[in-house]
């Protein structure tokens, strides 16, 4: 296919905020961002990493997300994000090696207690049930092969992220806030991407009357994710 895995989604009541929260917690750069745009956007340095794209919502937060970031970072990372305007998140983790934290919108993340890469974030973590049919899924979408152990994918290039796949997986309360969003090559249209999405096991999905910047699909779990329009 003639796409790639770009950005990730992310619905905010306020994108700017979280855009500005974001830029400073990865330390990207803020990309775009205008009080009267329904969208603001951060980037990595590299132009083939996985970005972040805020679009303006009023549906509240009233749920665990299904797809979440993990940083690297440990104890000396979790000061400076809590610094930053994050909290302390407590999703039933129970004892675990890593911080569970939440950015200002509510929205969960992980630190990890390992060194902090140059590439953030380490991992996008996607809930599934089952994490062998959705990896076989995603690494049709992406062109991302499984890499170690579990379901583990990471881009030819062997750049974080890695997309991390398993359960436990949150219930379904509606279209997920935070999605994952493939873009075109430079010149290729998506039709043709779309049929072949559908015929991999992908589903259309109505987004509604709003004029957005993607088309919605969902995987075969029901996670919506986005093509971004040329």
């Amino acid at each position: 296919m003639s796409l790639r895995l770009a950005t990730i989604v992310v619905e905010a009541l306020d994108a700017q905020a979280q855009a500005r929260f974001w830029a400073q917690a990865l330390e990207w750069q803020l990309a775009k961002e205008s009080p009267s745009d329904r969208t603001a956007s951060i980037s990595p340095a590299d132009a083939y990493g996985v970005g972040l794209l805020f679009v303006s919502s009023t549906r509240p937060k009233t749920s665990k997300n299904r797809l979440h970031l993990d940083l690297a970072g440990g104890s000396g990372q979790v000061r400076r994000l809590l610094a930053l305007g994050a909290s302390r998140a407590d999703i039933g983790q129970g004892e675990v090696a890593w911080e569970v934290l939440a950015d200002p919108e509510g929205n969960e993340f992980c630190v990890l207690p390992a060194a902090d890469p140059e590439d953030r974030p380490a991992a996008i973590c996607l809930d599934a049930a089952d994490p062998g049919a959705q990896g076989r899924f995603w690494t049709a979408v992406t062109g991302w092969p499984v890499v170690d152990w579990g379901v583990r994918l990471r881009s030819v290039a062997g750049t974080a992220p890695a997309l991390v796949m398993g359960p436990p997986v949150a219930p379904k309360t509606g279209r997920n806030r935070l999605r994952l969003a493939l873009a075109p090559l430079p010149g290729e249209e998506i039709s043709a991407d779309v049929i072949h999405l559908l015929g991999a096991g992908a589903s259309p999905v109505d987004s509604g009357p709003d004029e957005l910047p993607f088309q919605m699909l969902a995987d075969p779990e029901g996670n919506e994710f986005c093509i971004l329009k040329p």
